[in-house]
C-alpha cells in the first residue's frame, strides 16, 4: 500500500463543513422551526446546538495540533487517545453514520425536483416515487467518486459552494411575497410552542453537525495542525452568524403559519427565489453528499489500517489505495453501496435519530478526550492551538443532554450497541486490552490531588473509625499464596493493602531488571481480581526490607498501620528473623500480623476462630474486626465466625456480660451460639484446647503479646500442630468497637 499523496490545503476543510453545515435542513426545515418556537426559541436552538458543536470544533482543532493526524480525522484522534478497542467501537459507528448520511443528502436533494413531481401527478395522476430520482443520482455520485475520487469532489465543492452562496445572499435581499401583514420587531420576538422545544431541536440538530466533516480529510491534508483548526473554527462559527441572520430573516418575512406550511418559503422571499432557492438546496445537499462519501471511505479505511473487522482478508481489502492517486477506491465502493441501500428504502427518518445519537456520542467523545488530556496534564500533550478545559466540558455535558432530550430510547439503544459493539471488539483483539495513557494519565492526577488533599486536610484519627492500612512482606511469592490471598481478603472491602514481594541482593542495574521481571510475573498470577496492590522490594537483609517497607507511603492516603509477615508451619526459618524485627516494627506504632502458612487447604465453610484469653485485652476487639473485615470477602460468604473465649471460673460471669452487651448492640455478625466460653481449669494446656476445638477451622486467630516473645521466643507459636492457617495478631493499641 502506497503512502496517500497530500494533496489539500486549508479551503476543503472549510468547504466541506460549511457546505454541510448550510444543508438540505436550512432550506427545507428551518422555517418550520421559526415558525414553531418562534424567533426566541430558534434562536435558542442555535445556540444549545452549538453549545455541542463549538466545543467539538475547538477541541478538534487542539487535539489536532498536539500530534499529526493521520487518515480517519476523528476516528484517529479517538483512537489514539482512548486505545485501538474504543476506537474502534466509536469508529465503526462514525462510519456507519457518515456512510448512510450520504443516502439522507442524496433524498434531499431529490426535494429539488418537486415541481418533477407535481407535474407528473397533476398531468398524469400518476405519483412518481422518490426512488425515481433519487437511485439514479445516487449511482451517478458514486461512478463519479469511484473514477475522479477526492479530487472531483474538491473541484465539485467550489461550484457547490458558490451557488450556495449566491442562493442566500439572493436571499437576504429578496422581499417578503405574501398578502399578510409582516408586523416583525425584536422588542417583540416570542417564544412560542415551548412543550415542543426538543421535538424541533431534534430535526434541526443534524443542519450543525457538518462542522467536523472536513477533518475526515486529514489523510489528504498537507498541513492538518493548520487546516483542521481554521477550516473548521471557521466553518463552525460562520455557519451560527449565518443562522442567526436566516431565523430574523425568516420571522421578518413570512407569517408562522407561512413558515410552517411551505417548506420552499425560502422560494418566496429570496430574488428569483422560485429558481435559486432550489439550486441553493441542490447545491448543499449535494456538496454535503460529496462531503461525506469523500470522508466516510477514509474512516473505513483508517479503521482496516488498525485491523478492527475480525477478518484480515477485510482489513487487507478495506486499506487498499489506487496507484495512481492513492484513493481508498475498495471503502469508497463499500460505502456508496450502503448509501445506495438507504437511497433505495428512501425513508431514513428513524435511521436518520439513531445517527444523530452516533455523532453526537463522537462530539461528546472528543470533548471528553480534551477534558481528560487537560486534567491529566501529559508533558506530550502540547497542542499550539489551545482551548480550555471548561468549554470542552460543556460540550460533553451538552452532548449528552441533548442525546437523552432527543430520545431517551435512541440514546440507550445507542448506548446499548456501542456497548455490545465494544465488547465484541474486546473479544476479538484481546492482546489490544488496557489502559490507553489519556486514562492513567488523568488517574495519576486524581490520585495525586486526592492524596495532597488528604494530607493538608489533617483528619483527626479516631479509634472508633479505624480500619486496616496493610503491608505484606514475603519472599515466598512463588512458592505460596496464602499471605498475598490474606492482603487480598483484608483490603476486598473494608481495608487497603499492599503486597510487597522481597527479593534478597543489594539494589544495582542487574537486580533491578530481575525485580521488573518478578513484578510482571507477580501481576501476571496475582492481577486479575485483585484489590492489593503489588510491587517488590530489594533489599539484601529481612530487617532493611522491614525498615523500607514500614515507612513507604499508602497507596490509599491514609497511613500504613498494619505489618503482615508470614512463615511455613512446616519450615518455620524465617521465625526467628521475624521476632528479631518485632521491636523494630513496634516502634513505628503497626499492628503485626504473623501469618503461621499451612500446606493443609483452607475450609471455608468451617468459618474462623478466634481465641480470646484473658491478657488478650489489646488485641481481642483487632481479632473481632478483622475476623468480620475477612467475612467481607466472596471466598468467605457461606462462614461465620466462632469466637472462643478462655478465662478463670471466677471470670466466666464478667466475659458473658461483655460479650452480651457487643451482641445487643448489633455491633459483631453473630449470635450468642456462635460464643462459646471455655475455662483452664480443667487441666489441659491452652494450646491443646485450641488444637481440640479448630482443627479444622478455614482459619485460626490468636493473639500475642510482646512479652511472650521475649520469654518464650519462637515457642510462642509453637504447639499449634493440628490446625490450619493461623493468623497470630499482636495490637499497638486497643481498637474499640461501638
Amino acid at each position: 500500500m502506497s503512502d496517500p499523496v497530500k494533496k489539500f490545503g486549508t479551503a476543503p476543510v472549510f468547504f466541506t463543513a460549511i457546505s454541510t453545515i448550510l444543508g438540505a435542513i436550512l432550506f427545507l426545515r428551518f422555517g418550520y422551526a421559526a415558525g414553531t418556537v418562534g424567533f426566541i426559541g430558534v434562536i435558542f436552538i442555535v445556540i444549545l446546538g452549538h453549545m455541542v458543536t463549538i466545543p467539538t470544533s475547538l477541541a478538534i482543532s487542539e487535539l489536532a495540533t498536539n500530534k499529526r493526524v493521520e487518515g480517519g480525522g476523528e476516528y484517529f484522534i479517538i483512537s489514539r487517545s482512548f486505545g485501538l478497542n474504543i476506537g474502534a467501537t466509536i469508529g465503526i459507528a462514525l462510519y456507519l453514520s457518515q456512510a448512510i448520511s450520504v443516502a439522507f443528502y442524496v433524498i434531499a436533494f431529490t426535494e429539488t425536483f418537486q415541481f418533477l413531481f407535481d407535474y407528473i401527478a397533476a398531468n398524469y395522476d400518476f405519483i412518481l416515487p422518490r426512488q425515481a430520482v433519487s437511485l439514479p443520482i445516487m449511482i451517478l455520485l458514486a461512478a463519479l467518486i469511484l473514477k475522479k475520487g477526492a479530487n472531483l469532489g474538491v473541484k465539485a465543492l467550489y461550484f457547490v459552494v458558490a451557488i450556495l452562496a449566491l442562493s442566500l445572499i439572493l436571499f437576504f435581499l429578496g422581499s417578503p411575497d405574501t398578502t399578510n401583514e409582516i408586523n416583525f420587531n425584536l422588542g417583540d420576538a416570542e417564544f412560542r410552542n415551548t412543550g415542543q422545544f426538543y421535538m424541533v431541536f431534534a430535526i434541526i440538530f443534524p443542519a450543525f453537525t457538518g462542522m467536523t466533516a472536513g477533518v475526515g480529510l486529514s489523510g489528504d491534508l498537507k498541513n492538518p495542525s493548520k487546516s483542521i483548526p481554521l477550516g473548521t473554527v471557521t466553518a463552525t462559527v460562520l455557519g451560527m452568524i449565518i443562522y442567526f441572520f436566516i431565523a430574523y430573516k425568516l420571522i421578518s418575512s413570512a407569517t408562522p403559519e407561512e413558515l410552517i406550511e411551505n417548506q420552499f418559503v425560502m422560494s418566496n422571499i429570496a430574488l428569483w427565489g422560485w429558481i435559486f432557492i432550489p439550486l441553493g438546496l441542490a447545491a448543499s445537499t449535494i456538496s454535503s453528499a460529496l462531503g461525506s462519501v469523500m470522508v466516510a471511505p477514509r474512516t473505513l479505511q483508517a479503521l482496516a489500517n488498525d485491523r478492527s473487522f475480525p477478518i484480515q482478508r477485510i482489513n487487507q481489502y478495506l486499506r487498499q489505495t489506487r496507484a495512481k492517486d492513492s484513493e481508498p477506491v475498495n471503502a469508497s465502493l463499500i460505502t456508496c453501496i450502503i448509501a445506495l441501500v438507504f437511497v433505495a428504502l428512501g425513508n431514513v427518518n428513524i435511521v436518520a435519530q439513531i445517527i444523530s445519537m452516533f455523532f453526537l456520542i463522537t462530539y461528546g467523545s472528543l470533548c471528553l478526550i480534551s477534558v481528560l488530556n487537560h486534567f491529566g496534564s501529559s508533558p506530550s500533550y502540547r497542542p499550539s492551538f489551545k482551548s480550555k478545559w471548561f468549554i470542552s466540558l460543556i460540550g460533553f455535558i451538552t452532548s449528552v443532554y441533548v442525546m437523552f432530550k432527543i430520545s431517551t430510547a435512541y440514546s440507550l439503544l445507542a448506548f446499548s450497541l456501542m456497548t455490545l459493539l465494544y465488547l465484541y471488539i474486546n473479544y476479538i483483539h484481546k492482546t489490544r486490552k488496557g489502559l490507553s495513557s489519556i486514562f492513567t494519565n488523568t488517574i495519576f492526577q486524581v490520585n495525586r490531588n486526592l492524596q495532597l488533599f488528604l494530607q493538608k486536610s489533617k483528619v483527626v484519627k479516631s479509634s472508633t473509625d479505624w480500619r486496616p492500612s496493610v503491608i505484606c512482606l514475603s519472599k515466598n511469592s512463588f512458592d505460596r499464596d496464602n499471605a498475598f490471598k490474606l492482603t487480598n481478603w483484608i483490603s476486598y472491602k473494608y481495608g487497603f493493602g499492599t503486597y510487597l514481594h522481597r527479593i534478597e541482593d543489594y539494589c544495582s542495574k542487574s537486580s533491578f531488571e530481575t525485580s521488573e521481571q518478578i513484578l510482571n510475573r507477580l501481576i501476571h498470577n496475582y492481577g486479575d481480581g485483585s484489590h492489593v496492590y503489588i510491587d517488590t522490594v530489594i533489599s539484601p537483609s529481612y530487617t532493611s526490607a522491614i525498615a523500607q517497607a514500614i515507612q513507604i507511603p499508602s497507596i490509599s492516603g491514609m497511613e500504613n498501620n498494619m505489618l503482615i509477615l508470614e512463615y511455613d508451619k512446616e519450615q518455620p526459618d524465617d521465625l526467628v528473623d521475624i521476632i528479631d524485627n518485632f521491636k523494630l516494627i513496634n516502634s513505628n506504632n503497626f499492628d503485626v500480623c504473623i501469618l503461621a502458612s499451612s500446606r493443609k487447604p483452607v475450609i471455608y465453610k468451617n468459618g474462623i476462630h478466634i481465641w480470646i484469653k484473658t491478657t488478650d485485652s489489646e488485641n481481642a476487639n483487632l481479632m473481632i474486626i478483622l475476623s468480620f473485615i475477612l467475612l467481607g470477602h466472596p471466598d468467605w460468604k457461606d462462614s461465620d465466625i466462632k469466637i472462643f473465649d478462655i478465662c478463670k471460673e471466677e471470670e466466666i460471669s464478667a466475659v458473658k456480660k461483655e460479650m452480651n452487651e457487643l451482641i445487643e448492640k448489633g455491633r459483631l455478625p453473630i449470635t450468642l451460639q456462635n460464643i462459646k466460653i471455655l475455662t483452664t481449669d480443667s487441666g489441659k494446656s491452652y494450646k491443646s484446647i485450641i488444637n481440640a476445638h479448630s482443627y479444622n477451622a478455614g482459619l485460626t486467630i490468636i493473639g500475642f503479646h510482646e512479652d511472650s516473645l521475649r520469654h518464650l521466643d519462637t515457642n510462642t507459636f509453637d504447639g499449634y500442630d493440628d490446625l490450619g492457617n493461623i493468623l497470630f495478631v499482636n495490637s499497638f493499641k486497643k481498637k474499640i468497637i461501638e
